[in-house]
């Protein structure tokens, strides 16, 4: 039996990293932005991470609540591995409170979780390897926060020749990114609006450590894509998108894919529309028009929008429907009709 199952929360503490003693037995945490002061006997925003008698611990070390194989342009990464499948992880808790949450059944569940499978850092990479997958990705709620056990599972799955990828909210602190970062290929962070104060009320963070991470991440060398869910009446004004676009650009690449993401109701934004099709294809030539080489539009129905289409010529190099994939159009990462390079990691 590879998972255990019921498995009691304390055996999978574990000291966490990238904290301080303050006022006692008072802690300050330092993974991520919140930058927690945590009392004795409590935890951090996250709720996996525990200041107990004056040492933070980790509280789902090696607790996983969702195991799956996925295509990797489910993430959604499209120049990264294309058609390739990856082993799919995700724990409990997460370092934002979006009132939009998609996977509020995990992200708001604390270690206790009826559910939590434990698992082994080097269980996971031979699932992977068994399961046919070419790498794993940190997914589903918040892998900054299962920070320990990413970096000791994909410090071994770099060594047995997979990659690994983070799905993130981008607000991670430096430090413990860079560290994560040897043994990291890629990452999708979601950029959930351009204005300070949507993430204030609607995620109760910030916004400039999220772009900070973003510019990170190419310093580094870590493959990045960006998503921008947009959410009709909260930041799909075109202004807005506008800003965020002339911001990749300028501060990024205008290769750097952007997934626009079509909001649908959830959690306790059930009283909000979905966004409608005019506001997606808008923002799509907005992007466009703005120099951003690879926009995409997710959730919508199937269309050229998810298609990889080469800026010189127009060709489609890399043809997806749902999650199906054609790579004819392309031949040693150049487009087949006129030659152009395209950014695609292999």
């Amino acid at each position: 039996m590879l998972f255990s199952y019921q498995i009691n929360c304390n055996d999978m503490k574990k000291e966490a990293k990238f904290w301080k003693s303050i006022d006692g037995n008072k802690i300050e945490c330092s993974l991520c932005h919140q930058n927690c002061t945590i009392k004795n006997n409590q935890h951090g925003v996250c709720g996996v991470r525990k200041n107990e008698e004056g040492k933070l611990y980790t509280m789902i070390y090696g607790a996983s609540s969702s195991i799956a194989v996925d295509p990797i342009e489910k993430k959604p990464l499209y120049h990264f591995h294309p058609c390739s499948n990856a082993l799919s992880l995700g724990a409990v808790g997460c370092n934002f409170k979006c009132m939009h949450c998609q996977n509020s059944s995990i992200s708001r569940a604390t270690p206790d979780f009826p559910y939590m499978q434990e698992v082994k850092p080097e269980q996971v990479v031979n699932l992977a390897k068994k399961r046919g997958c070419e790498g794993i990705a940190w997914t589903y709620n918040e892998p900054t926060i299962w920070h320990e056990f990413t970096y000791d599972a994909s410090k071994l799955a770099k060594k047995e020749g997979l990659y690994t990828v983070y799905v993130s909210n981008g607000y991670i602190n430096e430090e413990p990114f860079r560290e994560i970062s040897q043994y990291l290929d890629a990452i999708n962070v979601d950029i959930k609006a351009f204005t300070d104060d949507f993430y204030k009320k609607i995620c109760k963070s910030h916004l400039m450590p999220v772009l900070e991470t973003c510019v990170l991440a190419m310093e580094l060398n870590v493959h990045l894509e960006v998503t921008y869910l947009i959410i009709p009446g909260y930041n799909d004004s075109p202004n807005e998108i506008k800003k965020f676009c002339d911001w990749v650009v300028e501060k990024l690449d205008r290769n750097v894919p952007v997934h626009f993401s079509r909001f649908h109701p959830d959690y306790e934004m059930l009283n909000v529309p979905s966004t409608p099709i005019d506001t997606m294809l808008n923002a799509y030539k907005i992007a466009h028009d703005l120099g951003i080489l690879y926009p995409y539009l997710g959730n919508v129905t199937h269309g050229e929008y998810e298609n990889t289409i080469c800026p010189k010529c127009g060709n489609i190099c890399i043809n997806r429907h749902n999650y199906s994939v054609n790579l004819d159009g392309l031949k040693n990462d150049r487009c087949i009709r006129c030659g152009s390079i395209i950014p695609i990691v292999k």
